[in-house]
């Protein structure tokens, strides 16, 4: 019980103002004192969820399925050793550690569409919950463009992306108000999962609401309304935009999305998400948004709208100025020498959707869903870096281990639970009795955890430095 939480008396005022009738305050004040149900969600490009569920059985973990999310679980697990976040299987990406309520955006955007999505853009990405999710949903197919504003989130994003064997991804950092005017009607599906005054989040901070003002909820709104616009105008016609937010006002949330409508009139269509989930009706508001209250399901306060472009609007005129573009398509010859190469080392063949890209003396994966997007808008990092040229070839990268490999490869080595702890504390290992020559994947559990090199009978550490870890490992 988290007696302490802190709700200010005008914003409880606000919400009796708002709360449905078949809803009561006094459950709502009782909802944000309790701690949440910790909650998971299965990475599908690592692991299936039969296979997930045989694990964490044999693990002793209680699962729980959350009906809105075919890969989340509410999960019972004793922690008392390890926190689930410093297992085996969260640090190789078979598991994502995410509010029930935060899945449902994800869930939303991918309606059963006959043809899947080939570019999809998140908007505000960081840390990446949603972003992975989208990839796993894509399947690693097209181009997933994952922004974030905050430099100093862009490294954590691009953490979880790698850890969680993403390959599909391109990362911008900007205000994602750019946009509309820099990639006008350029993305199937959108994202919007805006920054918002976090009025839903008191049950994980018992300090959200700290300095919460009614003033600060109607100014976020107005940058709210920018960034959906903006969205609007990035979105092809027919395409799906979502927006999203883990707070409760209606000024935020569904002010946000009439906004959007009276802007751009029958181009813009309120798509219900009624039908997305058995019992989505109780969060149900009459436009077909879900308006989530924590005491509806259990969770986080959240705010969930689908809606469909209908039209063209003219998008805001940019002038660009992006310089040269520093990378370069390879040639065929290169192509099929590094093909070569990768197969004979270590077995693995690259993807039919994806094509290579050199700069200087690195080598690139890129999504060919990308390549219309290249010289429009200046990417942080776009798909993945697969090898470095030297004298003698390539140094392969720990990339092709996270994204490519399966774990069936002739060059694998299957650590004890030893040697895979100072591998993810970044130490070179001595698997026993055995050497070799060459570049090889190691594996624990029979998950693909790192690429590393035999030096006699060492593997030398090739894991970056920002998936170490120093501490409290399974």
């Amino acid at each position: 019980m988290h007696s302490n939480v802190y709700l200010p008396d005008e914003f409880l005022h606000e919400m009796s103002a708002i709360l449905p009738a078949h809803l009561s305050m006094a459950d709502f004040i009782e909802s944000c004192q309790q701690p949440l149900r910790k909650s998971i969600r299965v990475n599908t490009l690592k692991m299936s969820v039969d296979q997930f569920k045989r694990l964490a059985n044999s693990k002793g973990w209680q699962l729980t399925q959350i009906p809105w999310c075919e890969t989340g679980f509410w999960i019972d697990a004793d922690e008392s050793e390890v926190p689930l976040g410093n297992t085996a299987e969260h640090m190789c990406g078979v598991f994502y550690i995410q509010e029930a309520s935060s899945m449902l955006p994800v869930t939303a955007l991918f309606p059963n569409q006959e043809t899947p999505f080939l570019s999809v853009l998140d908007m505000a990405a960081a840390p990446g919950s949603k972003t992975t999710q989208i990839a796993a949903m894509m399947d690693n197919g097209g181009v997933l463009v994952a922004n974030e504003f905050s430099s100093s989130r862009v490294k954590v994003l691009h953490a979880n992306i790698e850890r969680c064997g993403v390959r599909n991804c391109a990362l911008s950092n900007f205000d994602a108000r750019v946009f509309g005017g820099w990639l006008p009607e350029q993305f199937d599906a959108i994202l919007l999962d805006a920054p918002c005054s976090g009025e839903g989040t008191v049950r994980k901070d018992a300090d959200a609401m700290k300095n919460w003002s009614k003033a600060s909820t109607l100014a976020i709104a107005e940058t709210q309304k920018d960034l959906i616009e903006s969205a609007f105008h990035a979105l092809k016609p027919g395409g799906y935009l979502v927006y999203s937010t883990c707070t409760l006002s209606v000024e935020e949330n569904q002010q946000v999305c009439h906004h959007l409508k009276e802007t751009f009139g029958e181009n813009i269509e309120f798509d219900s998400l009624g039908s997305l989930f058995p019992d989505a009706e109780k969060a149900l508001t009459e436009e077909g948004f879900l308006h989530v209250f924590p005491q509806i399901y259990d969770s986080e306060g959240f705010f969930v709208a689908r809606l469909k472009k209908t039209g063209s609007v003219a998008a805001p005129e940019v002038k660009k100025r992006l310089g040269k573009f520093p990378f370069s398509k390879a040639s065929k010859r290169q192509v099929q020498d590094i093909e070569a190469q990768l197969q004979q080392q270590l077995h693995i063949s690259l993807p039919n959707d994806c094509q290579i890209w050199l700069r200087d003396d690195d080598v690139w994966l890129f999504p060919n869903a990308l390549e219309p997007m290249l010289g429009e808008l200046r990417f942080s990092r776009m798909g993945i870096k697969i090898a470095q040229t030297h004298k003698k070839g390539y140094r392969w990268q720990h990339q092709v281990a996270t994204t490519l490999a399966t774990g069936d490869e002739p060059c694998c080595v299957e650590l004890c639970i030893e040697d895979a702890r100072e591998w993810y504390m970044g130490r070179d290992i001595r698997p026993d009795n055995q050497s070799g020559k060459g570049e090889v994947f190691v594996t624990f559990n029979n998950q693909v955890i790192g690429l590393g090199k035999w030096v006699g009978n060492r593997i030398k550490n090739g894991l970056p430095r920002e998936l170490v870890r120093d501490k409290n490992l399974f």
